[in-house]
């Protein structure tokens, strides 16, 4: 049995080696398809996917590994036991290409069905956040990946004047009523994964989705913020869960969720 804080390192160190090999592809500019389902794929969607995928099978061979564009190809891996590991390699390709840089890289271990460790890598912007073996942390890394700082982080009680985060691509009409219901007084458009960070480090607190994610998009994140003190519920209040079959939709695809950072001391 691998130690948690063996693999939460290896997840690091993929996660970099991944976002050396993005990078170099976003400043080259991308070639960019559509997939089956329309959504758009580019080759460092799949040579992030390919070198993540080395890696594990390499040092965790072990454990199943379901991965989006392995899924897109029709490989999925049987997650019936109790832990599996879910690959985005390049979350936010719209971002990608549209050369905005809040694209992420992101590796999580579910453990019965909770994100219990999870690595989320900004590459263009030097940060990475981890969450799981019993820390929450932002990491800055200096233009040759060599880490420069780490930083603990902590999710902050909602305040009175909640703010929140928003999709850049894939906002929608039902977000956007519960925006208004709520009554957010702020709001700020971010893409990928990096809105589940940002309300785990404080910066904001909530981030409400109602637009279809898979779990590949969100479980990384999701473990950071837990580990930060916050959490992910669906509308009924319960935990976000994973390795999910529903009713209504494909496999893996996650109902709509709230992220929110620490809940409200009760008087």
């Amino acid at each position: 049995m691998h130690q948690t804080t063996d693999i939460l390192q290896l997840f690091e160190e993929s996660a970099i080696a991944a976002g050396r090999v993005i990078l170099d592809i976003y400043r080259a500019g991308a070639a960019v398809r559509l997939k089956g389902d329309k959504s758009p794929v580019t080759e460092a969607d799949e040579a992030a996917e390919a070198l993540i995928l080395d890696a594990l099978s390499r040092d965790l061979p072990e454990i199943p590994v379901v991965a989006e564009e392995e899924v897109a190809a029709g490989r999925v891996p049987d997650v019936s036991g109790d832990r599996f590991i879910l690959v985005d390699p390049l979350d936010g390709t719209r971002e990608f290409i549209g050369g905005h840089d809040d694209f992420t890289v992101n590796i999580a271990l579910i453990e019965k069905g909770v994100p219990v460790l999870g690595v989320v890598h900004a590459p263009a912007l030097g940060t990475l956040y981890i969450g799981g073996a019993g820390k929450a942390e932002k990491v800055k890394l200096d233009e040759a990946d060599n880490i420069t700082a780490r930083l603990p982080i902590a999710a902050r009680t909602r305040s009175a004047s909640p703010s929140a985060l928003v999709s850049r691509s894939h906002n929608c009409d039902a977000t956007e009523a519960y925006i208004r219901k709520t009554e957010i007084m702020e709001r700020k458009t971010v893409g990928s994964s990096l809105k589940f960070c940002l309300v785990a480090e404080g910066v904001a607190d909530l981030y409400p989705r109602f637009s279809p994610t898979m779990e590949w998009d969100t479980a990384a994140g999701d473990a950071v913020l837990r580990a930060a003190g916050g959490m992910v519920s669906t509308e009924d209040g319960a935990p976000l869960s994973y390795g999910k079959r529903l009713p209504g939709l494909r496999a893996f695809e996650n109902p709509p969720f709230l992220a929110t950072g620490r809940p409200q001391e009760r008087g």
